[in-house]
Parts: C-alpha cells; sequence; structure tokens
C-alpha cells in the first residue's frame, strides 16, 4: 500500500535560507534556491517527482513533517529531538558556518561560547545551531527567539539584543537584501554544522526501499561537486532578485 501511494513527495525546509532555498518571488508557494535544485537532480536519481514548496516559517515546516504532511526535509542540521519523527540520510550534503553578528562600534570580542554570557542574543525561533551550542545556550545564554531572519537584524539594529546568531551565507544575503552595511560577522565560528536531506516517520512514501534509494543517491552526491556549483548559481539568483542595485 505505501508503495502505491508513493507517487510523488511533498519536500520544503527553511524559507529563509539563502542561497540554499528562499521563496521564488513569481511563485510564493514555490521554493527555489541550492537545495531545491538539489531535490531536482533527487528526483530524477529515485525516479519519483519531488515538489519543493513553501509551506509556512521554518518552526511550522517541522511541525508539518513530524505529522507526515510533508515528507522531506531539504536541508536540516542534526538534533537528538528531531531523530523522533524523522530520518537522517549520511553522508550530510553540506557544511555549514553559524556566526555571531553585532552592530558596529559593539565592543563584544568574541572568541568562545563563554563571551556571550551576560549579553543579550536574538536568534530566529526554532533554529538549531547543533546539539551542544543549543544545550549551552538553553542553560547559559539568553537569546531570544524571534519568527524571521529580517525581524532578528532588525531588533540588533535597533539596539534591542548585542548579538546576532545565525549561519553565514544567509546572514550576508539578506543584510544585502536590506541593504544594511553596519551589522558586521565576528571572527570564529558559534557552530560548524553538517546538513543533511531527512525523511519523516509518517510519510507514506517511508519504506525499506525508498531509504535505500534515498541514501544511495545522497552518497553519489557527496562524491561530486555539484552542491558547489548549485550554491554559487544560487547566490547569483538571490542577488539578482533581491539586491538592490543588482
Amino acid at each position: 500500500m505505501a508503495q502505491e501511494a508513493c507517487k510523488h513527495l511533498l519536500a520544503s525546509g527553511n524559507p529563509q535560507y539563502p542561497p540554499y532555498l528562499w521563496r521564488a518571488p513569481e511563485d510564493e508557494g514555490r521554493l527555489v534556491g541550492a537545495n531545491a535544485e538539489m531535490m531536482q537532480w533527487l528526483s530524477k536519481e529515485i525516479g519519483i517527482p519531488i515538489e519543493v514548496r513553501y509551506v509556512g516559517p521554518w518552526g511550522r515546516v517541522q511541525e508539518e513533517v513530524r505529522a507526515g504532511k510533508v515528507d522531506l526535509i531539504a536541508g536540516a542540521f542534526f538534533t537528538v529531538p528531531r531523530t523522533e519523527y524523522m530520518d537522517y540520510f549520511h553522508p550530510p550534503f553540506r557544511d555549514t558556518r553559524s556566526a555571531v553578528w553585532t552592530k558596529d562600534g559593539s565592543k563584544l570580542k568574541y572568541r568562545k561560547w563563554g563571551d556571550l554570557q551576560g549579553r543579550q542574543g536574538v536568534t530566529v525561533i526554532n533554529n538549531s545551531f547543533g546539539e551542544e551550542f543549543d544545550r549551552y545556550a538553553r542553560e547559559n545564554l539568553k537569546i531570544t527567539q524571534v519568527a524571521s531572519l529580517e525581524q532578528a537584524i532588525q531588533i540588533l539594529q535597533k539596539g534591542r539584543a548585542d548579538y546576532l546568531v545565525y549561519e553565514d551565507s544567509p546572514g550576508d544575503a539578506f543584510l544585502a537584501k536590506m541593504a544594511i552595511t553596519d551589522i558586521k560577522q565576528l571572527d570564529g565560528a558559534v557552530a560548524k554544522e553538517p546538513l543533511y536531506l531527512t525523511l519523516s516517520h509518517k510519510s507514506a512514501c517511508n519504506t525499506p526501499e525508498l531509504r535505500g534509494k534515498l541514501a544511495r543517491a545522497v552518497y553519489k552526491l557527496s562524491r561530486t561537486t555539484q552542491m558547489n556549483d548549485w550554491i554559487g548559481q544560487s547566490i547569483q539568483l538571490w542577488r539578482k532578485q533581491n539586491v538592490p542595485g543588482q
């Protein structure tokens, strides 16, 4: 029965994640970017159509995957709680770097997580920066979570937070879109985390056969430099669509 049902897969992901994923300006129900390109390649490899759709903000995406309404996440960090509702495919298809961002003139010097103690941070709700940092932040840091990266950047710019924690490439992309030049990334990574393809436990398509196909495809992709090409193309597309003067 599961095999009969599996004629189509629905994928989603963090919609504020350029150059990996963002909403298409001409069709905001669709996600584009390097990870969307990867999903189209994956579709050909496994022989099943994959639609990459906007279903809401990142927190909503995770809820939809938990419920089995979305089959695949096109890019998620590993956390133990997420293994309760989705399978991870190894190896990861990309390594990412998360950074601390501050306004120009900030006296915050960042070398280690402890340097953030006693200061007010901001990030995006339901975002993970890896199991270790997430745990440290819960126990030791004051980090407000807001609905979107644009909102988090505005809070930092208005001085209502001392720092922002977010990934480097998406952060750069949104600052360029918002024409903000007085926020900078500090040296030293908060975390370097791999991005994985995941499949919902409750997906009607979650069968041993499909898991095997996905695992083989992800392994094949890891042996190439194709992801770098998709990222390069997606940076150019994002700038053309979003950055003033491009």
